[in-house]
């Protein structure tokens, strides 16, 4: 029997070198998350019940990472929060809510609020004829009229092949915010915002598809409806699928994976696991990432429940070698985390805990004691499986269940913003120490020191 040592990111500083690089904006924090995806922060947002839906996934694409929608709710709604982000932010959308003229203003208000948008192309069939806006109905208080009645009727139109020089011109010379494309039978094929324009050419560092979308992930799981949702999900465009599962090394996780890879032409992410036998195994199955982390995250049981793990920098370190990107998911809980990560051979991390109770996580916000706070758990823990089973009509059986995960209430911590921004700061810093303009250096010319229990209390880390 082998009995091995592993260390995690307390056990260990990254010891400081001649530098050159003399500030945080001298460095370059882009990473591939696959070979054809890239982004400008090591971070992805994790796909748990109470950190990532729509609203987290489009905060953390802004900030040049990215979210994965998780897979704990129907196939429409995950669908319907995947199409959310990609709607949000595009110099092009491809496939705009329409209305009908019959529709009355009460339907739209409706429309408006579930899909989070104010402006709707109106349709007979294909054919367009009309838009009604926020401006057209925003006055208006009987919500029966119907949108015949309030939208703009020949509205301003462009050929569906325009290019964004000549559709800035239109929109600025017309004096609108949005511009609806069509064919020359005069049917919708799609809508071009101003401000999505604006948005677009601010800032370089945003996580964009081909079209100047933002950039979404979805997670499926292995039994049950994961080739429906997963066809359902590419027809959404969604940018990759993770293959979520706590146990990566379930031969059905590679069966899964091979599927996905042979049927559709996106990006696959899949763990999770902790060796490097386990990253070449997915690898070999075409996974294009591996998520790495068996037990390290807040809300994890399964080491206490299981006894099965691996600390996580050692894994990290590990699945390193394996000839595929490496995305390490748990244990984060500070920046100081997030470059050890990085150094020891992650391409990016895999965030929950450190996002969970702030304004852009599912839930809503409790008070207790005179504080704020909101619900985090664990996908393992047993209201997140009584949830998940009622949700998509399975078989409910608590009694047999066995839960790997926990939940908790957690401070109120207000935007993720600011705590991804801190994030990004403290690895930019780390990266200045060693002499590293960008992560590939980093890596390279980091060197760890062990630390003594006394070395831990002197660090602050225990």
């Amino acid at each position: 029997m082998k009995v091995y040592e592993g260390i995690t990111f307390d056990d260990v500083l990254i010891v400081p070198k001649i530098s050159n690089v003399l500030s945080r904006k001298e460095t370059d924090t882009s990473t591939n998350l696959t070979d054809k995806i890239k982004l400008s922060i090591p971070i992805i947002s994790a796909n748990m019940d109470t950190v990532t839906e729509s609203a987290m996934a489009i905060t953390m694409a802004r900030l040049g990472g990215v979210g994965v929608i998780h897979r704990f709710n129907t196939i429409e709604e995950q669908v319907n929060e995947v199409k959310k982000v990609k709607r949000k932010q595009g110099v092009i959308i491809s496939d705009p809510y329409t209305v009908s003229p019959e529709d009355t203003l009460s339907k739209v208000k409706e429309l408006a609020a579930e899909k989070g948008v104010t402006g709707f192309p109106v349709v007979i069939g294909s054919k367009l004829v009309g838009i009604i806006t926020k401006r057209d109905y925003i006055l208006e208080g009987d919500m029966t009229k119907k949108v015949k009645e309030l939208m703009t009727k020949d509205p301003v139109v462009a050929d569906e092949n325009i290019t964004i020089n000549k559709a800035k011109s239109i929109l600025k010379k017309n004096k609108i915010e949005k511009l609806l494309l069509v064919d020359k039978e005069g049917r919708l094929k799609g809508m071009i915002t101003a401000k999505d324009i604006s948005i677009n050419e601010a800032d370089g560092g945003i996580s964009k598809d081909k079209k100047g979308r933002l950039i979404v992930g979805a997670a499926i799981g292995i039994v049950g409806d994961y080739k429906e949702r997963a066809d359902k999900l590419v027809e959404a465009e969604a940018d990759f699928i993770v293959v979520d599962v706590a146990n990566g090394y379930l031969t059905k996780v590679a069966d899964v994976v091979k599927y996905l890879k042979k049927n559709y032409g996106i990006e696959v992410i899949a763990g999770n696991v902790a060796t490097k036998e386990g990253a070449i195994n997915l690898a070999r199955a075409g996974a294009d990432a591996v998520k790495v982390g068996i037990g390290p995250g807040g809300a994890c049981l399964t080491r206490s429940v299981a006894g099965v793990g691996y600390p996580q920098l050692s894994a990290i370190m590990e699945c390193s070698v394996a000839g595929i990107r490496i995305i390490a998911d748990g244990g984060i809980t500070k920046s100081a985390d997030l470059a050890k990560a990085i150094a020891g051979g992650a391409d990016a991390v895999m965030i929950g805990s450190l996002l969970s109770g702030t304004d852009e996580s599912p839930g809503k916000i409790v008070a207790k004691e005179n504080k704020n706070y909101k619900i985090y758990r664990g996908m393992a823990s047993i209201s997140a499986y009584a949830d998940k089973v009622m949700k998509q009509n399975e078989l409910l059986d608590i009694e047999g269940y066995t839960p790997e995960g926990t939940e908790m209430l957690v401070e109120y911590k207000g935007s993720a913003i600011k705590i991804i921004n801190n994030l990004v700061n403290g690895l930019k810093s780390a990266m200045t120490y060693v002499n590293a303009k960008n992560l590939n250096e980093f890596r390279k010319n980091v060197e760890f020191v062990r630390l003594t229990e006394s070395g831990k209390k002197e660090s602050k880390y225990v």
